[in-house]
């Protein structure tokens, strides 16, 4: 049995791993989605269980109005003095000159929380992780951001001192201590202390092809003391275009209790048209950035390798100590809403479900329309991530429109300009109808328009179904959920790609979500009522 990459399917980027005793935890980016940070947990590094998110309340996490792909960036985990320690940054500015942010520490006891009300630390730069040095000193590490036109916008590592005291930092002890290679955009600093020296790991490149990881040390914590690897990358892709993994660079460091070393890395595996070269572009990632996990080696000189090269492998050796089993994987997900509680699968953008937005339980999902699916500040949705390239997801829905500003049904969505949507809405000649709508780089399209699909009057309940098959995607309705009937529109799914986003516009660091949505921006707030959710990956579909 070995470990095969990703670890983590679908968007999970940033990782931060650590092991405490004889478990592992990864914490992950989640940008605009609610609840803030994603969490697993592992015995053996191959089978990852997901755990509530830390960030679930409106205290932790407000993201309301926040630009899509703004929100949680690279949240750091750690654990000292008996405690987690979880650091993580608000973006409320992604696009222009300034990146407003405001970088937040949260503790806890035990990973399932409760965690403690935020404190406040600085807003100097994203990417911030707490080091826990072994004298009892403590330092925030974090990337520095710099609005000055005439200067390179990542102006290097800053490290400032952490008083446990007053839980505040000690802006007098900041100091730049790594200003990165001639790659630029150095960011995703995690600093470890190791045989006698500091080593900093640190992303470069920004997170697409170019991306890569680099290793520095010191000595000493002083300003600019650390050095780059002669060798050069950690890891990177760059050179490796034909390969399954694309991206490898911004991730954690972390060893098991027989003294293994492994490292946690955001990764994404593109694919291509048949019309498409494969190295230019290179490819579009639907499932995001994903987490991948690569052996690491120390040479002979004390740097950290990774075993098979700086690309990295598919497939990784287990742990010493870890008898070879299955994995579990989690390929069928079927929520008859029977629970008060949304599973913790389902995701909302920026705010928590409440009864704002609907309820859930007693075998139905309610949704009170509000906002389009193009709305920073409410949204009636709740969604989950795509994590395989080939599945299909359906649903049972009823709702009775008296008006074509009140929507219902299935989405497919990456962000607030890029989505598809299959629907019940109202027509003036044809009373209840199904449509189909496309939203790519903010132009709305209505795909059906005279051909929308009449809906009998004696129908109550519409099945809607997506079936994805990598390149593509189409939908399907049902009304009597037996016979499906496939809606003649063939979708493109790059359209739902961080690279195809990254083309015409500055957030993309999330990936594809399939969920169910309400809309009546009208204002009268029609409900409607989903009475199941079902996403299931179609393994007979791969090739």
């Amino acid at each position: 049995m070995k470990i095969k990459n990703p670890i983590l399917t679908g968007f999970h980027p940033d990782p931060s791993i650590i092991r405490v005793d004889d478990t592992y935890y990864i914490a992950n980016s989640t940008f605009e989605w609610f609840p803030g940070v994603r969490l697993h947990q592992s015995k053996d590094l191959l089978n990852w269980e997901l755990l509530p998110s830390p960030l679930s309340t409106k205290t932790l996490l407000d993201m309301k109005g926040n630009p899509s792909s703004g929100g949680i960036w690279a949240p750091d985990l750690s654990y000292a003095d008996g405690k987690f320690w979880l650091v993580y940054t608000d973006v409320k500015v992604t696009e222009g000159a300034f990146k407003d942010m405001t970088n937040y520490l949260t503790t806890a006891e035990n990973i399932l929380g409760p965690w403690s009300d935020p404190i406040k630390l600085n807003g100097v730069g994203f990417d911030a992780s707490l080091f826990h040095d072994d004298d009892g000193r403590k330092y925030l590490v974090q990337q520095t951001w710099d609005h000055r036109e005439y200067k390179h916008p990542f102006n290097g590592i800053t490290l400032t001192e952490f008083d446990t005291a007053t839980m505040k930092l000690k802006p007098q002890t900041a100091r730049t201590i790594y200003t990165g290679t001639d790659v630029k955009l150095v960011e995703g600093p995690h600093l470890y202390k190791i045989n006698g020296y500091y080593y900093l790991f640190a992303a470069e490149g920004g997170t697409v092809y170019t991306h890569q990881e680099v290793v520095a040390r010191s000595k000493t914590l002083d300003a600019y003391s650390f050095e780059t690897d002669p060798d050069g990358a950690f890891i990177t892709n760059f050179d490796t275009p034909k390969f399954e993994l694309q991206k490898q660079g911004h991730g954690a460091l972390v060893n098991t209790p027989e003294g293994e070393w492994y490292y946690a890395s955001l990764c994404g595996r593109p694919w291509h048209h048949s019309t498409e070269s494969i190295t230019d572009p290179r490819g579009w990632c639907t499932l995001g950035r994903e987490t991948s996990l690569q052996k690491v080696y120390w040479n002979d000189n004390g740097w950290p390798k990774v075993e098979g090269g700086t690309g990295g492998q598919i497939y990784i050796d287990l742990p010493q100590g870890v008898t070879a089993q299955t994995k579990s994987t989690v390929n069928d997900q079927f929520d008859d809403f029977t629970s008060s509680e949304l599973s913790p699968n389902w995701n909302t953008l920026r705010v928590p479900f409440s009864d704002y937005f609907g309820e859930v339980g007693n075998g139905k999902l309610s949704l009170i329309g509000r906002g389009s699916l193009a709305n920073t500040h409410e949204v009636s949705m709740i969604a989950r991530r795509w994590q395989h390239f080939y599945f299909e997801a359906e649903t049972k829905v009823k709702f009775d429109p008296f008006s074509y500003q009140q929507m219902a049904g299935l989405t497919n969505f990456y962000n607030d300009r890029h989505w598809s949507f299959v629907f019940i809405t109202y027509d003036e000649q044809k009373g209840r109808v199904i449509e189909v709508a496309e939203n790519n780089r903010g132009q709305y399209r209505s795909l059906l328009q005279e051909n929308a699909i009449q809906v009998p009057d004696n129908i109550e309940y519409i099945w809607l179904k997506t079936i994805v098959e990598k390149q593509f995607y189409h939908y399907e309705y049902s009304f009597d959920g037996q016979q499906y009937t496939r809606i003649p529109v063939k979708l493109d799914a790059k359209i739902l790609s961080d690279d195809y986003v990254l083309q015409s516009y500055g957030g993309f660091f999330t990936g594809a979500f399939v969920g169910l949505a309400c809309i009546d921006y009208s204002g009268y707030e029609l409900t409607a009522e989903f009475t199941h959710f079902r996403y299931r990956e179609n393994i007979n579909q791969q090739k």
